[in-house]
């Protein structure tokens, strides 16, 4: 009986051991209760210090002699150089209205190019023939932006799908033929509009104002890609995703996907003529191929190299896809390519063959595009850091197991 009594007693203290030692590790794994936001903060923290940190680096390269050959046509200082990244910096923000278009609301258009157009040509002509400054002329010309992309996009809206996409291309198709037929001799036709200087700021012409030129590019991308974070975050933005899932669902919910959509096409539409007042400055002036449906297509490629859906992929996209087309023409020139046979002489002296080729292999080996493989590398890394953790630490329910086994 005693001794029964006795195993009964060890069994009972065993248990209430087995029980403090989880209770001692539950405690202990459990985080403390101003850890939480402690996180939350730390995480917007970087969220907010990465980005700043790239403009200022991005800021700096002016004043700064880096090379990378192959690349780059000179150092970050020379004009060459600071022109080709303000150009990139002029795409990816056109890149990103068509990432609010496309990636977010889910609308395909073939006609974006039209509002581009309308930014750079509308600010000669307007500099040109009602002589006014910089500034107020642009400010018209956001304004005629507004009109002009809530007429056309109230009637391109009544249909969706494919028919959207055509009746948009239509839109631009006839901008395209406005510009190069001249009417008034406005546009200049085939060789383009030449930039007014007579009212621009003389910090903004020739060449060695490049340097300001591509601040000013890096000032309207930062701009763009403001806008485009809080569209995208703000209840339009959510709505217009759900549209983009399934719009009968949001009808039925009480909500009219019309006039979201309609708010995203304007909102796309303004930051795209307000990269095209950049492009405009950029270049000293505008040609008719920035109204062309290839245009378009070029920001497409841009969305989806970089990622459908992601603001960073359109940033990506847009870099990689101007610095691949400036060097590759430059690539295509070269002695050693010259000498190749011709059944490969021929592809590789076009970069738009090449931009084709790589845009395929992304589609097909990287749908998430190159935004996607960066996550898809994040996530590697955080399962390994995870297993790592894993086999380290000491769950309750092992504990109670091995007490169990030494019992």
């Amino acid at each position: 009986m005693t001794t029964m009594n006795t195993r009964g007693t060890d069994e009972t203290s065993a248990e209430k051991s087995v029980e403090k030692k989880v209770d001692e590790m539950r405690t202990a794994a459990r985080p403390p209760l101003d850890t939480a936001p402690a996180g939350d903060l730390r995480s917007r923290a970087l969220g907010l210090i990465v980005p700043l940190g790239l403009v200022v680096l991005m800021a700096c390269l002016p004043l700064l002699n880096l090379s990378l050959p192959g690349v780059l046509p000179g150092a970050t200082y020379t004009p060459g150089t600071l022109h080709m990244l303000a150009l990139a910096m002029v795409m990816a923000g056109a890149a990103l209205s068509y990432h609010l278009l496309f990636g977010v609301a889910g609308l395909l258009s073939f006609g974006h190019a039209l509002y581009f157009a309308i930014g750079a040509y509308g600010l000669g002509i307007v500099m040109e023939h009602l002589e006014l400054g910089l500034v107020p002329a642009a400010l018209l010309i956001v304004v005629a932006a507004v009109v002009l992309s809530t007429l056309l996009g109230a009637i391109s809206l009544q249909v969706t799908g494919i028919p959207f996409a055509m009746v948009t291309l239509a839109f631009a198709q006839a901008g395209f033929v406005l510009v190069r037929k001249d009417p008034g001799r406005l546009t200049g036709g085939e060789e383009g509009l030449r930039l007014p200087t007579d009212y621009v700021p003389d910090w903004l012409v020739g060449v060695a104002d490049t340097r300001n030129l591509y601040w000013l590019a890096l000032a309207g991308l930062v701009l763009a890609f403001v806008v485009v974070t809080w569209v995208q975050r703000s209840r339009a933005g959510h709505v217009a995703e759900a549209v983009r899932e399934n719009e009968l669902r949001v009808q039925v919910l009480g909500m009219r996907p019309f006039l979201v959509k309609l708010a995203i096409f304007v909102a796309a539409s303004v930051i795209a003529a307000a990269m095209g007042m950049v492009h405009l400055l950029l270049n000293s002036g505008a040609v008719p191929h920035i109204t062309s449906a290839e245009f378009t297509i070029s920001l497409l490629l841009m969305v989806v190299l970089g990622g459908v859906g992601s603001r960073w992929g359109a940033l990506v996209g847009a870099f990689v896809y101007v610095i691949l087309s400036q060097r590759l023409a430059v690539l295509a020139q070269l002695p050693a390519i010259e000498n190749l046979p011709a059944v490969l002489r021929i592809p590789l002296s076009e970069p738009m063959f090449i931009l084709g080729t790589i845009f395929v292999l992304v589609v097909m080996f990287l749908p998430g595009g190159l935004a996607g493989l960066g996550l898809r590398v994040r996530a590697l890394f955080s399962r390994r850091s995870a297993a790592d953790l894993d086999e380290q630490a000491r769950t309750p329910e092992a504990l109670v197991q091995e007490d169990d086994q030494q019992r």
